[in-house]
């Protein structure tokens, strides 16, 4: 065994033998594998293995597309074919007009990244698949490239490629430690000895966690049993003269494929339990849980009614093994949070389907830093301190009840909420409030009308549309107040934090006091990192001179691992995290002004506080500190308030509001008046593929400034021009919003991607951002929005339709 590598991946199922295929691939050949046991001995030689190009956004479908290439020409590839069956077709099922039009928009989404999705009705399911009755059906969603593979040929073929490239597997070798030294490589112990690294890979499956441990971190990965049988020979499948289609439905909770000429029928029952959850014992490889086919009746009965041949036919085996979900579903991808040199590809609930891309896009982040994809949709960091073992437990048990289940735009499903709450959570409840989660912290969406409203799930306009509107006009009109809990919020000390802040923005960075400023940070590619508003707080009582650095309230994670990434050993800079301390109350409208002077002691008069200040301040009697920035393009305030304060801080304004006609406001509201003027989110327009420039970002960039991190990439980029260009659109529709992932044609062209979308309800216009091609991006030109399967005009506009010269919030 190797006493010196470059990467250690540990863990021999798909993760890890597409991340070590996907490394060599890059060009790493010194890289190695360990697994406990034998290749593929954990969840993966049980597993399905059906290979979908269907997913929830871009980054998921692209990686299934490469999944799906790839073992294609695994399957073709002489030295070491594998058995699979490609082109099967798939349905998904749908019994109401919402599911429909949702599938819909996914074909529509999935159009710009090269891939064809088709929406049938139900007669055209029976037709493509015989077995099926179409009682209580509408249609579903085709995917012509639906097959499945033999998983542990699969793995042995990607290990096969890789170790003829250089890469070492070391089976039935056990990790028992793993130690992490002061230049950040790292010393793998093993019941054969050590091994150091540069990097080390978690894709332990399962049993994540027991390696999670030896780094000293926990990982939101749980497991759920999950059964499928096997049925006798169907004469029908011996008789058809083609393979069956995959079918999933989420009528009746079941999927099916082809398995020789019976079907092979897997389960995702209400009645579901997880495992593991009090450990695994070692002796677990190549092995199952019991039997317990009374816990799928119920599944079963629905499966019957679907499909009756099955009703007619014994069973060969009963499959009952541990599959690994995450909080939200998606697997985890990328940089362990807190830690350096150290990755994980882990959560792959359907590892084999998806695992090939996986690895390939976890591959490109270790060597270049980046994937060609944004990546946040996997990205590890995602989530933060609140992910303990209960929730991801409570999550991954509403997620398997709800496999074939997507999420509707607006829709917060019930488990594990209140993970992360402030004082004003209660009181906002009892006013009404429909809450909405940004990263476990409960954020008021809006006020309902009534105790009892409850709008309808679909990709329309809902039935909010009204209430949010009258929220906006009175934000507009007269003052609104809104809570934004769990914004990122670092403080950064020392004599070099402006030095250093400069480096790490592309653009001028305010050194003032009192002075309050945005900006953007580049990867070393000269792309999109983050987003981060800047403000410098004179020392007083409260502390030292001090910079705010306030950022997106997912990002707490990502920001911290760059920023402390990039400190220099000789730089007097400290970092330390405010986030769960203090929360943003939001005033905004013209009369603002007026409620903070009726609750505030100070002059907070234009001149004395102009936009873009900072001041500590009281309200009341609580400890405030108060920035004059807005993301509603009204004259407003972000007041951040301890948690302590945070109830008496809003009795204060409440108070001070009434006269004023002070009313609550929620995220809906901020997210459409933030269309209207032209600003973005994070992670929605904000994305690693591609440069400030292409974002329409050029008023924050300076390139010839003083050195920052991506500034060569950046220069080298402009004089390539762009590949696309982030415009405003007007959307041709009074009914429905644009969603992101939706294709923009010209003729059959897919032209751009919708990035995000919402009514602009002070210029009366269904608003969209999208990137284009740039010949697309000129004032004026109309293309076709594919929405939801209609096509729409979509016509650039000028950015900023709501006071493009900025003189409301300015005011």
């Amino acid at each position: 065994m190797k006493s010196r590598t470059k990467v250690v991946v540990i863990g021999g199922g798909i993760a890890g033998c597409s991340t070590l295929y996907h490394l060599t691939k890059e060009g790493w050949s010194d890289v190695v594998l360990i697994e406990r046991d034998e290749l593929t001995s954990g969840t993966t030689w049980h597993s399905a293995a059906q290979v979908t190009n269907f997913g929830m956004n871009q980054t998921m479908v692209g990686l299934k597309t490469h999944s799906i290439q790839l073992y294609k020409k695994l399957r073709d590839d002489p030295e070491y074919p594998v058995g699979y069956h490609h082109g099967d077709g798939g349905i998904r099922l749908a019994n109401t007009p919402e599911q429909m039009q949702a599938y819909h928009h996914f074909a529509s989404m999935a159009k710009g990244m090269g891939t064809t999705f088709e929406v049938i009705d139900a007669e055209e399911c029976a037709r493509r698949h015989p077995l099926i009755s179409t009682d209580n059906l509408l249609g579903g969603l085709w995917d012509g490239e639906d097959g499945d593979i033999d998983p542990a040929q699969l793995c042995q073929a990607l290990a096969f490629h890789a170790r003829k490239a250089g890469a070492e597997v070391y089976r039935h070798t056990n990790v028992t430690a793993l130690t992490q030294h002061k230049d950040d490589t790292w010393t793998v112990e093993t019941d054969k000895g050590s091994i150091d690294a540069d990097i080390v890979v978690n894709a332990c499956g399962y049993r994540v966690n027991e390696v999670g441990g030896m780094m000293g971190v926990h990982h939101p990965v749980a497991s759920m049993e999950h059964q499928y049988f096997v049925t006798e020979d169907i004469p029908a499948i011996a008789e058809a003269g083609h393979r069956m289609p995959l079918l999933r439905c989420p009528i009746s909770d079941y999927y099916s494929r082809q398995e020789k000429n019976g079907l092979l029928v897997g389960f995702y029952e209400q009645d579901c339990k997880t495992w593991g959850m009090d450990g695994i014992s070692p002796s677990f490889a190549n092995d199952l849980c019991p039997d317990d086919l009374d816990r799928v009746m119920d599944v079963l009965e629905g499966a019957f009614e679907r499909m009756p041949a099955l009703a007619e036919v014994g069973i060969k085996r009963v499959v009952n093994g541990p599959i690994t979900y995450t909080i939200d579903g998606a697997p985890l991808v990328g940089p362990i949070p807190g830690k350096r040199n150290a990755y994980c590809i882990i959560g792959l609930r359907a590892g084999v389907g998806e695992g090939g891309g996986h690895g390939w896009l976890l591959a490109q982040q270790i060597v270049h830093g980046e994937a060609q994809y944004d990546t946040w949709v996997i990205d590890p960091r995602r989530f933060t301190g609140h992910t303990n073992v209960e929730l991801t437990a409570l999550k991954a048990i509403e997620d398997y009840q709800n496999e074939f289940r997507f999420h509707f735009p607006h829709e917060h499903r019930p488990a594990g909420r209140n993970a992360k709450t402030t004082p004003l959570t209660p009181i906002m409840a009892a006013e009404g409030a429909e809450f909405t989660v940004v990263n476990g912290w409960e954020r008021v969406d809006y006020i309902k009308p009534s105790a009892d409203f409850h709008p309808t799930l679909s990709f329309n306009f809902d039935e909010a549309f009204d209430v949010i509107g009258e929220e906006v006009r009175n934000v507009q009109e007269n003052v609104g107040l809104c809570e934004v809990n769990g914004f990122n919020r670092f403080e950064i000390t020392g004599a070099d934090r402006h030095r250093f802040l400069d480096r790490m923005f592309c653009g001028a960075v305010t050194k003032k006091d009192g002075r309050v400023g945005l900006g953007y940070l580049l990867n070393h590619h000269g792309k999109i990192k983050g987003e981060a508003t800047v403000a410098n707080i004179p020392a007083s009582d409260r502390g030292p001179a001090r910079t705010w650095y306030g950022s997106a309230a997912a990002s707490e994670y990502h920001d911290m691992d760059w920023l402390t990434t990039h400190l220099g050993a000789d730089e007097d800079v400290q970092i330390s995290s405010l986030t769960n301390d203090q929360t943003i109350l939001v005033l905004a409208g013209p009369k603002a002004r007026d409620v903070l002077s009726a609750c505030a002691r100070g002059d907070w008069s234009k001149a004395a506080f102009p936009w873009l200040s900072v001041r500590e301040a009281f309200i009341g009697f609580s400890p405030v500190t108060v920035l004059g920035v807005s993301f509603s393009g009204e004259l407003a305030y972000e007041i951040h308030v301890p948690n302590a304060s945070l109830y008496a801080v809003y009795l204060a304004l409440r108070a001070a509001g009434q006269q004023h006609g002070l009313t609550l406001f929620g995220a809906r509201a901020v997210d459409s008046m933030r269309m209207e003027k032209g600003f973005m989110h994070w992670k929605a327009d904000l994305l690693t593929e591609f440069d400030p420039f292409e974002t329409a970002l050029d008023r924050f960039v300076k390139p010839e400034k003083g050195p920052f991190i991506g500034q060569e990439a950046l220069q080298k980029r402009m004089a390539h021009g762009p590949t696309r260009k982030l415009v405003t659109l007007k959307i041709g529709s009074t009914t429905t919003p644009a969603h992101g992932g939706a294709s923009l044609m010209q003729g059959d062209t897919v032209v751009g991607t919708i990035t995000s979308g919402d009514w602009g309800y002070r210029v009366g216009l269904n608003l969209a951002y999208a990137f284009v091609m740039p010949d697309m991006a000129e004032i004026g030109r109309v293309m076709q929005l594919d929405l939801c399967g209609e096509l729409v005009a979509a016509e650039v506009i000028t950015p900023s339709p709501y006071d493009p010269d900025h003189a409301r919030m300015r005011a």
